[in-house]
Order: structure tokens, then C-alpha cells, then sequence
């Protein structure tokens, strides 16, 4: 921390001054102009532009510094709503590009991933499917789009985290449709610091040797058991909940209380499945996930 400002200050501050300068400013300048030391000023600098806000050229023994193109601040928590909105502006518009820096321009100004993923990400995935099912948007248009919303999710899986070898978790899909969410869920999980072992689309695995195949995965991927491992399951049917629950419960049981099983989806009143948590929104799931986390021993 530099002069008392918090690292999302000077980030301001910084865009500020080089927002509208074409030909690129120096350190020793921005150090003046921010009010911080030279030293300090440079390691930010170094910083920054590996996180891709910034690009230097160097000119003999000066080093100017630009602004990336499309770099953008923002002030959170205030400015979720906005960015909610902004996102499926862009999406619905195919503005791909845009939509990646929007990103970016979220997390270089201090937003929590978390929240990005709930309250940005996640609408727009239903918002996608709304679109399709009212016959707005085609199959083809359905998939481009569904494509981008994977692509802005990878961004946060690039970011390094410290994984905590006692958090593990498998998430799956059981069906096409759940994909996004289920992707979104392994987002989140990897920048919790969980260990997350991400199966995608599942669906076509659905068979009388499921168990045993889980049962191997879960040899290799959870050798020496530390803390817990969370199975957590999504899908839009009642029958892919109870199919994958059924499956991995055996498992669960051999395990005592180190296996927690979590379905997220809509399931009819009338079915009974044995599960630690049903429910049908993603932040309850990721919020009793973050509940057993801190109960680890």
C-alpha cells in the first residue's frame, strides 16, 4: 500500500491520468502525478500490466506507459447492477471482445469474483435460455452465445489462487442444459481455493457402472482423503438428480462425513433423494459450501 491508498485506488487513479494520453507517460511522471515514490510507483506498474491493464514501450532510456484499449474503472459494490446490465448488453449483441474486458476492467478494479459470477453471469445464462424458448434467438445463435459466456468463466479460472489440499470438490453436469451452471459453480469453487475436479456434461454416462467408475476417479483425484470432498451435481430433471445420486451415495456411505452430495435443480415435491442440500439456486449451494469449508478440522 502506497501514501495510504488501497491497490484499487491507485489502479483508479492510474487509469485516470493515462486514459487520455496517446503518446504514453512515464513512471517518474506518474509517480508525481498520483502522489506515490518512484519505487513503489514501478512495482505497481509491473504489476498492473501483468494483469493486462497496462503495455510499456521503451524509448532509449525512458519507459512510457499506455493504457491497454478498452481499459475501463469501476466502483463496487455500487456498480454490480450496472455491470449486469452492461454484460447481457453486450452478449445479446455478440460484442464478444467487449465483453472480455468488461471483465477484466471488473477485476482490476476489485470485484469479487463471487459476485461477478451470481449476479452478472448467472442471470445471463437464464437470460439466454429465455431467449431461445421464446424463439427470439435460434440454435445456432443459442450456442455462440452460451460460448461466450464459458469463455468470459475461463477468465477466472486463469487467475492463480492458493488451493487448499483439504477443499476438493467434483461438479457435473447431468445434462447439456446445465452446463453453464455447472461451469460457473467450478469457477467460483477455484477461486474459493477448492481443488475441483470439473466433469462437464455427464449425461452420456448415465449406465449401470457409473458408480464404479466414480468410485475410481475418486480413488485417483482423492488419494490420501484430506478434509472433505464435495460431489455436487447439476441438472434441469428430477431424473438426472436422482440417477447421479443414486450412483455416488454407495460411495458416500463408505466414506462416513467425509463425501458431502449437493444437487442443484428443480425436483417435484413426490421424489424422495438422499442428498446433504437440494436446492435449486447456485448461491445457496455455494454459500453451504463455503459453510462446510469452515468446518473443516
Amino acid at each position: 500500500m502506497a501514501k495510504g491508498y488501497r491497490v484499487e485506488e491507485i489502479r483508479e487513479k492510474l487509469i485516470s491520468v493515462l486514459k487520455d494520453s496517446d503518446s504514453g507517460i512515464s513512471g517518474i511522471e506518474i509517480s508525481k502525478k498520483i502522489n506515490v515514490s518512484r519505487i513503489t510507483m514501478t512495482k505497481y506498474l509491473k504489476v498492473f500490466a501483468a494483469e493486462g491493464l497496462l503495455r510499456q514501450k521503451n524509448i532509449g532510456n525512458v519507459t512510457l506507459w499506455f493504457l491497454e484499449p478498452g481499459q475501463e474503472s469501476f466502483a463496487f459494490p455500487d456498480d454490480y447492477f450496472k455491470i449486469t446490465s452492461r454484460y447481457l448488453e453486450l452478449l445479446v449483441k455478440g460484442k464478444e471482445e467487449e465483453i472480455y474486458s468488461l471483465i477484466r476492467n471488473c477485476l482490476n478494479s476489485g470485484a469479487l469474483i463471487n459476485r461477478i459470477i451470481i449476479e452478472v453471469i448467472y442471470p445471463a445464462i437464464d437470460n439466454i435460455r429465455e431467449l431461445f424458448d421464446s424463439g427470439k434467438i435460434g440454435t445456432a445463435e443459442q450456442n455462440l452465445l452460451r460460448n461466450i459466456v464459458s469463455k468470459s468463466l475461463s477468465i477466472f479460472n486463469q487467475i492463480p489462487v492458493v488451493l487448499d489440499s483439504k477443499k476438493n470438490v467434483v461438479v457435473i453436469a447431468a445434462d447439456p442444459e446445465s452446463i453453464l451452471i455447472a461451469e460457473s459453480a467450478s469457477s467460483s469453487y477455484h477461486s474459493d481455493g477448492w481443488n475441483v475436479s470439473h466433469l462437464g456434461d455427464m449425461s452420456y454416462a448415465i449406465d449401470v457402472l457409473f458408480d464404479l467408475d466414480f468410485q475410481k476417479l475418486v480413488g485417483k483425484i482423492w488419494k490420501q482423503k484430506p478434509g472433505i470432498l464435495l460431489v455436487v451435481i447439476f441438472s434441469q430433471t428430477s431424473e438426472g438428480l436422482t440417477f447421479f445420486a443414486d450412483s455416488i451415495n454407495p460411495n458416500k456411505g463408505k466414506s462416513g462425513k467425509q463425501i458431502k452430495l449437493a444437487l442443484c435443480g428443480k425436483i417435484s415435491k413426490k421424489t424422495k433423494i438422499n442428498s446433504d442440500l437440494l436446492s435449486d439456486n447456485l448461491s445457496d449451494i455455494l454459500q453451504w459450501s463455503n459453510t462446510i469449508s469452515q468446518n473443516i478440522k
